[in-house]
């Protein structure tokens, strides 16, 4: 009865956080309208090929009726005069904001949970200020201040690596190349890129020891206060020290909360057992942030804590330093499979050799320097620092170059991934139990067990914002229709909500790729999928020396009277005419590909971006009706004599929320919707799932089939 209490208790204390950080929201009505609104910038301003982008605490609405909720996170665009802001500093901008809404895709980043999680109730840019106060007198503001200082005495080094210093010192990462990110996945080092809890828990240690080494020297100050406790306060207060060096942020928060309850186990003198430590380290952790259990942070660091004393502790044997060393290696390794396969779909598999050298030299070399350089008036430990970890990213290069050095894959079953856990306790019980290896057979399943393809065919449109990225499977081939927009340099359609689709689903190879045209909202991501997933060619009506064609291998250019069949579905080119190519005068629109497919179960068109014209075109002279229709533009214009033709039974439109081209237009979605069409938007409904089997064809948009009570109604 007292587990059903505790149990409701947590429910109902997780429910009223929820309650509270939901109700500080943006009614709907003050969307994209103009705000005027005074407050304080409260973070370190990040900065990207637009502008800045902040943090930002506000104190007041000064629009009349308008309501605007504490914390939100602004844009602010680059300004010809050069202005920026600051940490700390009072602004009075005119704002429009939105409530918070993020790409809802199967595998994808979860923005919206990101947002709630760190308070922020709205998103949204400046369309003008006036600086009101240099700095509002707050620590947290003053911290972000000094923050600001130290980043910029470290990029003023113009070192190599200056970028990862202030990673390693600050959490800053922005100033690292996708180039060495790409060799910190590749290699299993990308944890030690941020202040983690490994980073704050050596700083802690390091100043617990000095303390220590001080105090046990005068047996005055021993009788007053024993030294272990000294230096357990010592080390807590270091931790929070560097935590708020590092902005704060809620994973160091986590690590904070755990070396607490370490600390208050020191001091107490109660709690003996590391595993009950553990335990209220974790209810310490949730009590303060409900919504950790939503980072995968979480779950790797305490399961990284648990096998450790599970493969370190209760064990009878005397184990050499080397062994005991080797034995706690094998046990994380193979312990945060199930984890890193259920997050991430892949695997470093020489992370254990990459960790074996860099953990050490980061955490005992880098980091102290890149510290005391921060302590100190002198800009030598920056640079000094920098050219170690220089000198470690040429190993990391070399073992990241190895063939086959990541394990990539589906994302496991649920039932697979709770075979797995205890497959890896049974695994690593300690000698002498008979039968250990029988572990592996609970962990097999993980790797070999997935979510199979259609029976027949499925439709898959990605909610990529403005733009178009589709995906069609049959039994065993897999098709990519356009590849949505690039969103900032480093991240687009491709790398951010394609890719992560394609590997979660056990698509490890795509047999062809269409790109309907040259615009940026349809190819956008294209060079990213197809230098990471192999590719067997590509249809496009792209002009020749368009970069994306350099990154093809097999390419052709489309043109109506093209089709093929995989797995009895067929394809087949209905537009351009060949003779388009040789019109300059031709637009891109004109020019895009468009795609039927038909299956004993259903049919489908995609359309690309063809204006009116080229719809009462097809409409006149192809048989063109179909099931679902990816429909022309994002709703930017139809053809009635077209949409009667087609027919669809659902009329997806691929848009982003609140876009500027104001698509769909009302009129046409009231064209589809008197037809009868099931109207279905990947702003309001994310991602769009069709199925075709022979009972019919089922849809379903992934926010209303995974739903998440942070997901507002749109």
């Amino acid at each position: 009865m007292l587990k059903v209490f505790f149990l409701l208790s947590g429910f109902l204390y997780a429910a009223l956080f929820a309650d509270i950080r939901l109700s500080d929201s943006l009614p709907q009505k003050w969307e994209g309208r103009d705000i005027e609104i005074t407050g304080v910038v409260a973070d370190l301003p990040q900065s990207n090929a637009k502008g800045q982008y902040f943090r930002f605490d506000v104190e007041k609405a000064d629009t009349p009726g308008a309501h605007v909720p504490e914390k939100i996170m602004l844009s602010r665009y680059d300004r010809k005069d050069g202005a920026v802001v600051h940490p700390g500093e009072r602004w009075r901008f005119t704002v429009r904001l939105k409530r918070p809404h993020g790409d809802v895709n199967p595998y994808g980043f979860d923005f919206e949970a990101w947002l709630l999680e760190r308070g922020i109730r709205a998103t949204g840019y400046v369309r003008d200020g006036t600086l009101l106060k240099g700095f509002v007198a707050r620590p947290f503001y003053l911290i972000e201040s000094m923050r600001e200082k130290l980043r910029k005495r470290i990029l003023d080094t113009h070192s190599s690596y200056s970028g990862v210093i202030a990673a390693l010192l600050m959490g800053d990462q922005k100033a690292i190349s996708e180039k060495d990110w790409q060799t910190f996945r590749r290699t299993g080092v990308i944890h030690l890129m941020s202040i983690s809890g490994l980073h704050v828990t050596m700083v802690a240690a390091l100043f617990a020891f000095l303390a220590y080494r001080f105090w046990r020297n005068d047996p005055a100050r021993m009788l007053w206060l024993p030294a272990r406790k000294f230096s357990a306060l010592i080390g807590l207060l270091s931790a929070f020290c560097y935590a708020l060096l590092a902005g704060y942020a809620v994973p160091t928060q986590r690590t904070v909360y755990m070396l607490a309850v370490v600390a208050a186990a020191l001091w107490s003198g109660r709690i003996t057992s590391p595993t009950l430590i553990l335990c209220w380290a974790l209810f310490a952790v949730t009590l303060f942030d409900p919504w950790c259990v939503l980072s995968p942070g979480l779950w790797l660091s305490f399961a990284a804590v648990l096998f450790i004393l599970y493969a370190g502790t209760g064990r009878i044997a005397r184990k050499s330093w080397l062994n005991a060393w080797l034995s706690v290696q094998w046990a994380v390794t193979i312990g945060l499979v199930p984890i890193l396969l259920v997050f991430f779909r892949q695997i470093s598999l020489i992370s254990p050799i990459a960790n074996a050298v860099a953990i050490p030299v980061v955490s005992f070399v880098v980091v102290p320097l890149t510290l005391f350089g921060a302590i100190s008036p002198f800009d030598f430990p920056f640079l000094l620092a920098a050219k170690i970890f220089s000198l470690l990213m040429l190993f990391l290069e070399r073992l990241s170059d190895l063939p086959d050095a990541v394990w990539i894959q589906h994302a496991p079953l649920e039932w697979a991934v709770v075979g797995a856990f205890a497959g890896i306790f049974w695994l690593l019980l300690p000698k002498g139990f008979p039968v250990r290896w029988l572990g592996v057979s609970g962990i097999a399943p993980l790797f070999l067990f997935y979510s199979h393809g259609p029976q027949s065919m499925r439709l898959t449109v990605l909610d990529v914002g403005q733009g178009l990225s589709s995906v069609i499977e049959t039994r065993h081939h897999a098709l990519l229709f356009d590849a949505g927009p690039v969103f900032s340099p480093g991240s687009d359609s491709g790398n951010r909500i394609i890719v992560p689709f394609l590997v979660g689903s056990g698509i490890s190879r795509l047999d062809g790729v269409i790109l309907s045209h040259e615009d940026m909202d349809h190819i956008g991501g294209a060079i990213s999928v197809l230098n990471a997933v192999p590719t067997g060619w590509l249809l496009s009506s792209l002009p020749e020396g368009n970069p994306v064609l350099l990154h093809a291998g097999l390419k052709f250019v489309c043109h109506g009277g093209q089709s093929w069949t995989w797995d009895e579905v067929r394809f087949e080119i209905l537009s351009p005419d060949s003779a388009i190519y040789s019109n300059r005068k031709a637009t891109s629109n004109e020019r895009s590909c468009v795609l039927r497919v038909t299956s004993p179960d259903g049919s489908i068109l995609i359309t690309g971006d063809i204006d009116k014209g080229i719809q009462e075109k097809l409409a006149s002279k192809s048989i063109i009706r179909a099931d679902v229709l990816v429909v022309p533009h994002h709703g930017g214009s139809s053809s009635g004599k077209f949409i009667r033709a087609v027919s669809p039974r659902y009329a997806v439109f691929s848009v982003g929320y609140r876009n500027r081209f104001h698509h769909p237009r009302k009129d046409v979605v009231a064209l589809y919707r008197d037809l009868g069409s099931r109207i279905v938007r990947t702003d309001e409904g994310g991602a769009a799932i069709f199925d075709f089997l022979p009972a019919g064809i089922t849809g379903s948009s992934w926010r209303d089939a995974h739903r998440r009570y942070w997901y507002q109604e749109k």
